[in-house]
């Protein structure tokens, strides 16, 4: 009786522990979660892209007279007809912040929205006398993301568009998996030269209003391992630790039999 009280006092910890990681509760891996059946939140979105060094910005310039405007683009051009050739011309953000169009010269731009950059080149087109009811076209030629950690498909990806939600972003990457720590994501973003480290809770309703919510160029997301991941170690999914479980039991009631006989 002393050996399969000793065995059990071995065998039977081993196993509580591997229940435990096995288990992930609901309140663990559900989004939103106080969020009510036809819920209506205020949408207080007043995010506004701003420009980074490095980001690549696309501008065209255009007016009444097409040849008159030309020389301010790069890939602009008008033939002696009159006819222009439009199209918009992409200029990298310098480490100062500026950007260099041509007659124009440096314009800074780091820190802008895309309606401040169309607003002051329209400007000094008109104050200069240079251009006649000038029409200027802003756009940013997209940006970078990169996505770490319990996602399914981790990585760099490219937005081509202007803004794009935490949430979003996380769909590109296949959504966190089981073991993925939905309360406690990290994101991390360049603010004036600081790195700045904004941790936000998916399961609840207030992360739609996070100053993270949406991601900015250079944002790292980062998804660390729940406990039951650390914890888990070799093992990745429940299946194979409830094998694992069954295993202990059933070499447990073997060796009870046969030390009884």
């Amino acid at each position: 009786m002393r050996t399969i009280k000793t065995f059990l006092n071995k065998v039977l910890p081993i196993f509580a522990v591997v229940m435990t990681i096995s288990c992930a509760s609901k309140k663990d891996v559900v989004y939103f979660q106080n969020l009510s059946a036809f819920e209506t939140m205020v949408d207080t979105d007043t995010y506004t892209t701003r420009l980074k060094v490095g980001d690549k910005v696309g501008i065209a310039i255009t007016s009444e007279n097409p040849i008159a405007s030309a020389p301010f683009n790069l890939t602009t051009s008008a033939s002696a007809s009159g006819e222009e050739s439009s199209g918009i011309s992409n200029y990298l953000v310098d480490v100062e912040g500026n950007i260099t169009l041509p007659v124009l010269g440096s314009i800074q731009v780091k820190g802008a929205s895309v309606p401040e950059i169309k607003s002051l080149i329209k400007k000094k087109l008109i104050e200069g006398g240079l251009l006649k009811d000038p029409q200027v076209l802003v756009s940013l030629d997209g940006f970078y993301i990169t996505i770490l950690g319990q996602v399914r498909s981790p990585g760099t990806f490219y937005i081509p568009g202007q803004r794009i939600t935490i949430l979003q972003a996380l769909g590109m990457a296949g959504d966190l998996d089981i073991s993925g720590k939905r309360d406690n994501v990290l994101v991390m973003r360049d603010f004036n030269g600081t790195k700045v480290s904004t941790r936000i809770d998916l399961t609840k309703k207030e992360v739609l209003n996070s100053p993270v919510y949406y991601l900015t160029q250079n944002d790292v997301v980062y998804v660390e391992p729940n406990e039951s991941k650390v914890n888990e170690s070799k093992s990745s999914n429940r299946a194979l630790t409830l094998s694992v479980a069954s295993l202990l039991l059933t070499l447990t009631t073997t060796v009870v039999v046969l030390l009884r006989n």
